[in-house]
């Protein structure tokens, strides 16, 4: 920790003299060294308009590379959920990233949208069959506020087939059994176990449809 340390000062020692040394006429002609390494952990792109831009990012200089310059590119990637910067002085950019993970899928004018968990599309020609589709007219805040619910509820997201979301603010949820569960606005986390246990009772084996919709009313449907 020390020998860290004293390399900090060394390195803070050596810019106060370089910048002590030229005016600001002369600093921007001096050449700092530019960025010849950028690591990055994590993730891995095909998309060739991130890369370019990477090559971009490598024009600069380590000393004077502003952080909105990274967070520019960064943030504008829909696969990205997380990312942490490190400067390694005096040449290199190391980059940590988690990458955000798809939670449903949907359709948009016949083009097909992973939903990612930092509230991102990302189009794909992929269908993943273990994701549950989206229909309707997507409020990405409150599919967030529903997937948050059903993760503390006792209904496991994976057995969910389908999602319909209405103008509203409701949704309805169909199992990968076929089940429906019509959910009302408000007490989501109470209706969806509701719901649950009512599925857990032996009296309810052939139910198609359950509708939590209206207050202190259970509406079972069977087939």
């Amino acid at each position: 920790m020390p020998q860290q340390i004293n390399k900090k000062i060394l390195l803070y020692f050596f810019l106060f003299i370089i910048l002590g040394t030229f005016n600001n006429k002369n600093l921007n002609k001096f050449e700092f060294p530019k960025i010849n390494r950028i690591n990055i952990s994590g993730f891995e792109t095909h998309n060739n308009n991130f890369q370019e831009k990477l090559e971009i990012l490598k024009l600069n200089n380590l000393f004077l590379l502003k952080k909105s310059q990274i967070e520019e590119l960064f943030d504008t990637n829909n696969l990205i959920e997380e990312y942490k910067i490190f400067k390694k002085y005096p040449s290199s950019l190391e980059v940590e990233i988690i990458k955000t993970k798809f939670l449903a899928l949907l359709n948009i004018d016949g083009k097909t949208f992973f939903v990612g968990s930092n509230g991102k599309l990302i189009e794909t020609k992929d269908n993943l069959n273990d994701l549950p589709y989206i229909f309707g007219n997507l409020d990405m805040n409150s599919f967030l506020s529903l997937k948050r619910i059903i993760d503390n509820s006792t209904l496991k997201f994976k057995e969910i087939k389908s999602l319909y979301f209405f103008p509203s603010g409701r949704w309805d949820v169909e199992l990968s059994s076929g089940i429906l569960i019509k959910l009302p606005n408000e007490k989501l986390k109470e209706s969806l176990d509701l719901s649950l246990n009512l599925l857990n009772n032996e009296k309810f084996v052939n139910v198609k449809l359950i509708d939590v919709r209206q207050k202190n009313q259970v509406i079972v449907n069977e087939q």
